[in-house]
Formats: C-alpha cells, structure tokens, sequence
C-alpha cells in the first residue's frame, strides 16, 4: 500500500493521496470484454446491412423491393436494441429505449410498410452497424495487442476507447426526443382520421340515398299521381288517401333526416352539453341505463363530440350484442384529461380485435392522443374505459331552445 500522505515541506499543509485501488477491476473487465466482443458485434451487423438493406435497396424496382427494405429496417431495430443491452451490461450507459413503432395505427399494410420505411431510429442503427467495422477492427487489434505488450496501460487504453463507444451508443443508438416519436404518431394518426372521414362521408351518402331521398322520390310520385287525379275529376276519397300517404312519407323522410343529423351532430349535444346528449342517447338504448355526468365545465367542441359518439356507439353495442340487464355511463375530469366510462352487466367478451366496431373507437380516441381500455371477461361484466386530453372550449355554446 502506498502511504497515506507525504511530508510537502515546511509550512505546508500535507494533503492525503487518492485511495489506492486495483488497475484491473471488474468495470476495466467489462470493458475489455466490450472492446474484443466489437470485431465480431460489427462483423455482423455490416454483413445484416449489405446484405438485407442493400439487396431491398436494389430491388425497389420490384414488387418485393420496398417489403423487403422494411422488414430489413425493423431487424435493424431489433440489432440497436441489442446493442444498447450490451452497453447497458458492459459499459454500464443507460439509454432509453425508443418508443415503438405505432404499426396498429396505421390504416393498412402500404401505411405500415411507409410507416417503418420513414423510422429514424431504424435509419441511425443501420448507420451505427456501417460505420462500425473499421471501428471493430481498431478496437480488437489494439485491445488483443495491449494484453501481450502494453498491459500496464491497457486498463488508460480500454477507458479510452470505451468512452468512444459510449459517444457513439448515446448518439445514434439513443432516441433523439420526443418529437420524432410524436411526429410518427401524427403522420399515422393523420391516416387514421383522413380514412374515418371518409367512411364517415359514405355512410351519409349511403343514408341519404337509401332513407330520406328514396322516400322524397316516393312523396314526389304520389303527389303527382293526385294531381293527375284531381284533373281528371276523380273521386275525393281516392285522391284523399294519396295525400294522408304522401304525408306519412313526409314524416318518415323527416324522422329520418333527423336521426341522420342526429349521427353527424346532433343539436343537443351542441346546445345543452354531454349530460343532456348522453341522456337522450342513454333513453334510446333497449337496457336501462345511468348517467352521471361531473363536469366543471364544458370540453372544447372536438373533444364533446368524440366522447358523444364513443358512448353511442358503445350503447348500441350494449342494445345488439351484450344481452345485459342494465349498464351505467360516466364521465369525469382528473386533471388535464376527460375520462368516459361506460359499464353493463351483459355475457363479456368484447376484444378489440373482435370487430371494426371497437377498433375504429380505438383508432379515433388515439389520433387525438387518447386511450381506450375494454375490461370484458367470458361471463361479464363489461367495462370500457376512454380517456381523452381535456381541452377548454372556446366558444359560447347557443342558449337552449
């Protein structure tokens, strides 16, 4: 051992040394050990690259071209993860892991495939393993060297070149922020909602063609007929029973143009707020149903309307499907988020993955940031749970007619 201190001459204070310790330590191990697995770690990676990235590149042209570059990118993904673990276990670097790709976002396979072909993450991992071989080969030469010939300095060596490695973990193998994770999410979100709205269109067409303007087409032809009637001097009770028809289609194509603006936004909802809205809906459904609403105030418009729709959907799902007895709606504020969440007594098994129903609701509540959770064992009961952000409304809702 070396002493503790050291006589620094008159009128000088002695200071201690620093405490002596083993110049091969566990830690100085471990990065050996890092340092010599580096030859063969980069071997095969710059092979994986070459070869799967390089032939996916070259047959673009193809039809096979870009699946492969894609499937070559999310292997990529998976050789990042394993190389942050090593640094983890060895050089004892904690970077976070990146969020995962939002792949059940995306609206279909071109989505995906476009989805993972646009990956940072993946693109910076294919860039790590490229640059990695020259840096293998140094780092194994000098390192295999320094334990025959300069072993008194190998533990210097091997800090030095692990620090290196560390740089080069945290700068292409760490996610860069947030932000990319947030674009990737809202590229896939964008999709998600360009095609609700569509569906949403076609279905409007859809009703319009096949209730309220069949029935118009209807109205228009038995009026005309009566007309005929009248002009020829027909007798009064045929023509009479013409016009009461022609009245009830007047009713139906009305009762149906209401139910049709009631399911692209209905007016109380717009007038009276999601406790009203939600009672009137709750009124419809064929199971008895509870709504408490404890609201501070109203959520701004968007937000209003998707919780409206999340619940109707979920009730209609409660009348056709659960073969429940009563069910209950809630809806609250916890902080910055509105929390919806609808409950029946019914047989269960409702999935996500059971039907376009409850993978559209999910799909809608996360292009707008939000959670949708169903809890619905064989047997029941069933409980769905949406979270949406809280937002302010700005605007003054009309006063009530």
């Amino acid at each position: 051992m070396i002493a503790a201190g050291r006589d620094t001459g008159a009128g000088r204070e002695e200071r201690p040394l620093p405490p002596a310790r083993l110049a091969y330590d566990v830690q100085t191990w471990k990065e050996i050990a890092h340092l010599l697995a580096n030859l063969p770690m980069s071997l095969a990676g710059f092979t994986y690259v070459m070869t799967v990235l390089f032939t996916g590149a070259m047959l673009t042209l193809t039809v096979v071209g870009l699946p492969l570059l894609a499937l070559g990118l999310l292997g990529a993904r998976g050789i990042g993860r394993f190389e942050r673990g090593r640094a983890r276990m060895l050089l004892g670097v904690r970077v976070d892991e990146p969020s995962p790709l939002p792949l059940r976002r995306a609206g279909n396979l071109f989505q995906g495939m476009w989805l993972v072909l646009k990956d940072p993450v993946a693109w910076r991992t294919v860039l790590y393993d490229f640059i990695r071989l020259p840096w293998g080969i140094v780092t194994f030469t000098v390192v295999f060297t320094s334990l025959f010939v300069l072993w008194p300095v190998l533990p210097f060596v091997a800090r030095g070149l692990t620090n290196a490695d560390r740089a080069m973990v945290r700068a292409l193998l760490s996610p860069s922020d947030e932000l990319e994770r947030r674009i990737a999410e809202l590229e896939s979100d964008r999709g998600v909602v360009v095609d609700t709205a569509a569906a949403d269109l076609r279905r409007i067409e859809r009703d319009l063609h096949d209730g309220a303007q069949a029935r118009l087409v209807n109205l228009a032809m038995g009026l005309g007929l009566a007309k005929e009637k009248l002009l020829e001097g027909q007798a009064d009770d045929l023509v009479a029973a013409m016009v009461e028809e022609a009245h009830g289609e007047v009713k139906l194509a009305l009762q149906e143009l209401r139910d049709l603006a009631r399911g692209i936004h209905p007016a109380v909802l717009t007038d009276r707020g999601l406790d009203a809205a939600l009672s009137s809906v709750a009124s419809r459904c064929t199971v008895p149903v509870k709504v408490t609403v404890d609201l501070p105030s109203r959520p701004a418009q968007a937000i209003e309307g998707i919780a409206y729709f999340t619940v109707s959907e979920l009730l209609q799902n409660i009348s056709k499907h659960s073969g429940a007895r009563s069910a209950s709606v809630e809806v609250w504020r916890v902080d910055d988020r509105l929390l919806v969440q609808v409950w029946d007594d019914g047989r269960g098994g409702a999935r996500l993955d059971g039907g376009t129903g409850m993978r559209g609701l999910a799909e809608r509540l996360g292009a707008v940031d939000g959670l949708f959770v169903v809890d619905s064992p064989e047997g029941g009961p069933t409980t769905v749970t949406a979270e949406l952000p809280w937002r302010d409304r700005t605007d003054q809702p009309r006063p009530a007619r």
